[in-house]
């Protein structure tokens, strides 16, 4: 005689007590959910669980950056990976569809992110699994958006002292940045940046919406902001943003001019970034890059850091998801 499986139960958390249950899928992020809640950059109410009696078959959450505002991004959505691979994906429509009504309603949906293996691609085992998220999320209407590098440098990498082409001086204020960032913007090869214009945002307001929605927030002085210069002229050439994220050292946010482009300057302003956080003595030094931005990907690389691994991103942009 055959028992039916326990019926399924999709719930959010009751409280930061039940983290350890949360906790009994794996993912990167897990090391720092118990901070998250403690600061409230997550909350309970946004950690729901699938559960078929004791067992934890599914879990998904979402993350702010500033606490207090909505959800500013979906970054955890695990499945059991014993699932076969047709009823994880059953129970992970139902997870993502009942938790997005109650955290989200009709709002529209921030962007999911995902972390993964540099060589996920290359390992069967790890592409199905992921695979099979990423089925839930099309399912819902969502589309991947872009596949990024995870980098890192390290204390010890070399450091190149600086040259002679360009010399450097801190970011004066808001509308100093910005006339450099518009520029950048027209041109650009980043993927977020060509959706903002895409929508219909002009190279000017996509460059504010990038400073108020992420650099603004940065509480690490803004005297390590540079802005590279020719010698001499003053003319500007590029910029760099190297900052501190709630978890790590990152350079935040990288550009040339286009006048510019293609002299290699983009190796001497990396460097220079990487010297400002360098100096703070911290354990790593965080960025990451579009796979399809070769040129940046390559002045990484030069630079000593190394990829460590990927992260994809997907949008909604079916009308009442998004925000249209």
């Amino acid at each position: 005689m055959t028992h039916d499986p326990a019926p399924l139960v999709v719930r959010p958390l009751s409280g930061p007590q039940e983290l350890d249950l949360f906790n009994r899928l794996d993912y990167v992020l897990d090391d720092e959910l118990a901070d998250d809640l403690a600061t409230g950059r997550r909350v309970p109410d946004w950690m729901w669980v699938a559960l078929r009696g004791d067992r934890l078959v599914g879990r998904i959450g979402w993350w702010t950056g500033r606490p207090g505002t909505e959800p500013q991004a979906l970054d955890v959505l695990d499945l059991d990976p014993e699932l076969p691979a047709e009823e994880a994906a059953e129970i992970g429509r139902r997870l993502l569809e009942t938790a997005t009504a109650a955290v989200l309603g009709d709002g529209p949906r921030p962007e999911f992110g995902r972390f993964m293996p540099a060589d996920w691609h290359e390992v069967p085992e790890t592409r199905a699994r992921l695979e099979t998220l990423f089925g839930v999320l099309a399912a819902s209407g969502a589309r991947p958006l872009v596949e990024r590098l995870r980098l890192e440098w390290r204390p010890g990498t070399p450091v190149p002292a600086p040259g002679d082409r360009l010399v450097f001086r801190p970011v004066r204020d808001r509308e100093d940045l910005l006339a450099l960032m518009t520029p950048v913007m027209e041109g650009t090869l980043d993927a977020h940046g060509r959706a903002d214009l895409a929508s219909g945002l002009s190279p000017r307001e996509a460059a504010e919406l990038h400073y108020d929605e992420e650099l603004a927030h940065y509480t690490t002085p803004r005297d390590w902001w540079r802005i590279a210069e020719l010698p001499g002229t003053g003319e500007p050439v590029g910029f760099v943003v190297p900052a501190r994220n709630n978890y790590h050292a990152i350079i935040a946010y990288i550009g040339v001019l286009p006048a510019h482009r293609g002299r290699g300057h983009i190796d001497d302003i990396l460097a220079e970034g990487t010297r400002v956080l360098a100096a703070q003595d911290v354990p790593r030094i965080r960025a990451a890059t579009d796979v399809g931005n070769v040129p940046m990907a390559q002045s990484f690389a030069r630079a000593g850091y190394v990829t460590f691994g990927r992260a994809i991103n997907f949008v909604w942009d079916a009308p009442g998801t998004s925000g249209d």
